[in-house]
C-alpha cells in the first residue's frame, strides 16, 4: 500500500492512478512523511491573518475542559478524579442539556464532567473499533477567555468557521459558544466571555444535582496540581491541518515538534505563553498501514478515531506521589521516565474506563527550560502500545 501526496494542494492518497492529483490536478506525487517545512510556511499566512483580521489577544488562556461521559459512567468518571487528582467539587446541577459536575483545582483549567440529555454532535466521531461500545464518551471541548465574544463570533463567521449554535449562548454570568467539532481532531473548541461570578457555570435555569462524593484523603493527591497539557492524537495525513486550525482559532503559537522515527511519530507543542496550558497535537511521520507496521499512535487513531489521549497533571514529589497512587488502585502504562538531570519526569496511566483518557503526572526540575524531552517522549510513546 503506497501512500502519495500532492504536492500543491497537500492531500494524501492511496495507490493512486493517474499522473494527476484528483483534487487540484497537481502532477510530481511525493511520497507522505511529515515534516516541518510545509507546517512553517503556512503558519507565516495564519500570523498574518490573525493580525489583520483583529484576532491577536482576543483570545486568552484556557477556561475549562468538557468531558462528557455515559450516563452511568459519569458517578465513576468523577470518583476517580477525585481519587486520582487534586481537583475537588465545586458545582453539581442538571439543565434541559446536561447533568454537569465541576471540579476545580488552584491556577488550573476547571473539568465539567457531563452526561448529555439530548442529541450528541460528536456520536459520529465515536465510531471506531474501540470506541463505539461507549458513542458518548470523549473530552470533547477545550474552552477559551475571551475579552469580546461578540466581536470574536463575527470574524470568525465572516472566515467560514461553523458553530454549534447560530446564537451566542448567554447567562447572568457568561456568553459563550462553541465550533463544530474538528475533522481533524474530533475537538471542539469553546469561546467564554465572562461578565460576573468567574467560574460559576450554572445558571438561573440550572437545578441543583442531589450526588454526594467523597474526596479521598491520601497524602499524595495534595501533591497533584493544574492541567499541564493535553494531548490530541490525528491522523498523520491531517497533522499540519489540525495545528493550523487550532492557530486559526485560539492565539497559541507552533512552538516546536519531537519526531520519534522508531514509532513513526511526531510530538508537536502548540503554546499561548511558556506558563499557559500547552496544547499538544501526535501523528503518525507516515499514515497507517496495519497495527503492527504504524507504531502506537496512528495505531490508536485508528482504532479510537482522532481525539484527546491524555491530559497531564503538574505534580510535586512525584515518585511518592505516584507510588501512593499505585497503592490507591492506579495502574499505569510504564514505571516513571526521566530524572532530575535531564530536567523532567513523566509517567503514562492506564487509560480510563470511564473517559477514555490517560491521565500523565509530570515534573519538571529547577531551571529546566524545555517542555519535554526526546528520551521520555520515545518511552511514553512506546508505551501507549499496551493499550
Amino acid at each position: 500500500m503506497k501512500q502519495l501526496i500532492c504536492p500543491k494542494c497537500k492531500q494524501v492518497y492511496i495507490n493512486i492512478v493517474g499522473e494527476k492529483c484528483p483534487g487540484c490536478g497537481g502532477t510530481d506525487y511525493q511520497d507522505f512523511r511529515n515534516s516541518d517545512e510545509y507546517l512553517r510556511t503556512k503558519i507565516v499566512s495564519v500570523l498574518e491573518d490573525r493580525k489583520k483580521y483583529g484576532l491577536d489577544g482576543l483570545v486568552e488562556g484556557l477556561s475549562c475542559i468538557v468531558i462528557n461521559t455515559e450516563p452511568d459512567k459519569q458517578k465513576a468518571a468523577v470518583e476517580e478524579f477525585l481519587k486520582y487528582t487534586g481537583l475537588e467539587i465545586a458545582e453539581a446541577f442538571e439543565d434541559s442539556g446536561f447533568r454537569t459536575i465541576v471540579l476545580k483545582a488552584e491556577r488550573s483549567a476547571d473539568f465539567l464532567i457531563r452526561s448529555r440529555k439530548a442529541e450528541n454532535p460528536f456520536l459520529q466521531l465515536n465510531q471506531f473499533p474501540r470506541s463505539r461500545q461507549v458513542p458518548n464518551t470523549r473530552l470533547e471541548t477545550f474552552v477559551f477567555k475571551t475579552t469580546d465574544i461578540g466581536r470574536y463570533v463575527s470574524i470568525q463567521k465572516d472566515r467560514g468557521i461553523d458553530f454549534l449554535t447560530e446564537d451566542i449562548i448567554k447567562t447572568d454570568d457568561f456568553s459563550f459558544i462553541q465550533t463544530v467539532p474538528s475533522k481533524y481532531t474530533g475537538n471542539s473548541i469553546g469561546l467564554i466571555q465572562w461578565h460576573r461570578n468567574d467560574g460559576i457555570y450554572a445558571s438561573s435555569e440550572s437545578r441543583p444535582l442531589d450526588w454526594q462524593f467523597q474526596k479521598p484523603n491520601h497524602s499524595g493527591l495534595k501533591n497533584i496540581k493544574y492541567l499541564d497539557h493535553a494531548a490530541t492524537r490525528v491522523r498523520a495525513e491531517d497533522r499540519d491541518a489540525a495545528i493550523i486550525e487550532f492557530m486559526n482559532l485560539t492565539n497559541y503559537n507552533f512552538d516546536f515538534a519531537i519526531y520519534v522515527k522508531v514509532f513513526n511519530s511526531i510530538t508537536n507543542v502548540a503554546r499561548l505563553s511558556s506558563k499557559d496550558f500547552a496544547m499538544v497535537f501526535t501523528s503518525g511521520i507516515s499514515g497507517y498501514i496495519d497495527d503492527e507496521k504504524s507504531g502506537p499512535t496512528e495505531k490508536f487513531v485508528h482504532n479510537y478515531g482522532p481525539r484527546v489521549h491524555h491530559i497531564a497533571f503538574w505534580t510535586e514529589a512525584i515518585d511518592e506521589t505516584v507510588s501512593t497512587l499505585g497503592n490507591t488502585g492506579m495502574s499505569f502504562l510504564l514505571d516513571l521516565v526521566g530524572s532530575p538531570e535531564e530536567g523532567l519526569k513523566q509517567i503514562f496511566s492506564s487509560p480510563s474506563e470511564n473517559t477514555l483518557l490517560v491521565n500523565e503526572y509530570i515534573h519538571r526540575y529547577g531551571d529546566f527550560d524545555g517542555f519535554f524531552t526526546r528520551s521520555n517522549v520515545t518511552m511514553l510513546t512506546g508505551a501507549t502500545g499496551k493499550q
